[in-house]
């Protein structure tokens, strides 16, 4: 059963959700505090968590905040990318860029329709299974071009072969790996980085890549790209330096180098 954690202050937007999701024939948890929801995910029941549903404006805390510590904490590897959807009155562009720097996957904005809200969430799940299923047929043809076994190419690991290094890609704990050593990538940076790698040497804009990761783009938010390949940079440089894998095409956009 899909089980959704539902983080939100208020008693009438949460029955609003619960009502709606349940006709769904999900499961929902609902907290109405930032402290108690780091505990809850480190329990049994948060093990089949599908997604959270967060308020940015908890009474005692904040929830990019919130986000961030999710995203970065160690102890709880499998949950590390789970969708997060935000919940904000704030109408400030520079909070909603702000979040989705944080690790967020897509927002709404108070007044909203619960339908809306799920089919963001659909939308979200869609958009991994597609790149799931675009891996691994890239990862297959990768294989019988580089000859290399196909059993390396199963549901645990997808493999891409480039002169510029080896990347695996495991979609059960969603972990991309390169050089063999593991990437700490949010769940937008990790869907940037498999759309350049089934694609080496093709130019991506900024706007295309939004489209990748979001079935519900706001373009006016598509220089939050340069952050995340930013932040995909410093970590690939942490491995090696000496390789400059994406390449920046100057008032085109970006481009995974294969060499």
């Amino acid at each position: 059963m899909t089980h959704i954690l539902l983080v939100e202050d208020d008693p009438a937007i949460a029955m609003s959700l619960k009502v709606t999701c349940k006709r769904e024939g999900w499961k929902i948890t609902w907290l109405d505090n930032a402290s108690s929801v780091l505990p809850m995910l480190h329990n049994d029941e948060a093990k089949d968590l599908s997604a959270i549903i967060l308020d940015v404006g908890l009474p005692d805390g904040d929830g990019l905040s919130l986000c961030q510590q999710i995203r970065h904490a160690t102890d709880i590897n499998a949950l590390k990318d789970i969708p997060i959807i935000f919940l904000t009155a704030r109408s400030d562009e520079v909070d909603r860029i702000l979040g989705l720097e944080m690790g967020g996957d897509d927002y709404c904005a108070k007044p909203f329709s619960p339908r809306e809200l799920v089919a963001r969430l659909k939308a979200i799940w869609r958009r991994e299974q597609l790149l799931y299923e675009q891996s691994t047929t890239q990862a297959t043809t990768n294989s019988r071009v580089n000859g290399s076994p196909s059993e390396n190419i199963s549901e645990q690991a997808l493999t891409f072969e480039y002169q510029s290094g080896v990347w695996h890609y495991q979609p059960l704990n969603y972990s991309l790996q390169w050089q063999e050593q593991k990437l700490d990538l949010s769940n937008t940076e990790r869907k940037i980085l498999l759309t350049l790698l089934q694609a080496p040497n093709r130019v991506f804009s900024r706007e295309q890549l939004l489209n990748a990761v979001s079935d519900y783009p706001d373009h006016r938010l598509a220089r939050t790209i340069d952050s995340h390949i930013k932040s995909i940079r410093k970590q690939l440089a942490m491995i090696d330096a000496s390789i400059d894998v994406i390449h920046t095409h100057r008032g085109l956009g970006y481009a995974l180098c294969p060499a």
